[in-house]
């Protein structure tokens, strides 16, 4: 990238929206389900992903599920995005964030991702 190219580019990640959430990792071959929650969404998929795949997942029935039956098995769901306000601090992103991660997790029966 030249010059103003790359300063456009990186005043456009500085400027993206970042959506705050809870999400879910169900796996097809029973009624398993991991929820998370992560203060950006839009990397979270492939993170977990990768993750997996490079057999380095922190939550072994994961991993070992994962090891199993395939990355097929599985599916990625964005449960909820957070509609905060810009100017909210990040400590009260987080307490809104554990709150509704709490929230899912009893809802729906889930282990911690």
């Amino acid at each position: 990238m030249k010059g103003d190219a790359r300063k456009a580019a990186i005043a456009a990640y500085k400027d993206r929206t970042i959506a705050t959430g809870v999400y879910a990792l169900r796996f097809a071959g029973d009624d398993r389900v991991w929820v998370g929650g992560a203060k950006d969404l839009s990397g979270i998929e492939n993170r977990q992903r990768f993750t997996m795949r490079t057999g380095g997942h922190p939550r072994r029935e994961l991993q070992t599920a994962w090891k199993e039956h395939g990355e097929a098995a599985f599916s990625f769901e964005i449960l909820e995005t957070l509609d905060l306000p810009d100017d909210v601090t990040d400590f009260i992103r987080a307490s809104r964030l554990d709150d509704r991660v709490a929230h899912w997790r009893e809802a729906l029966s889930a282990t911690p991702v």
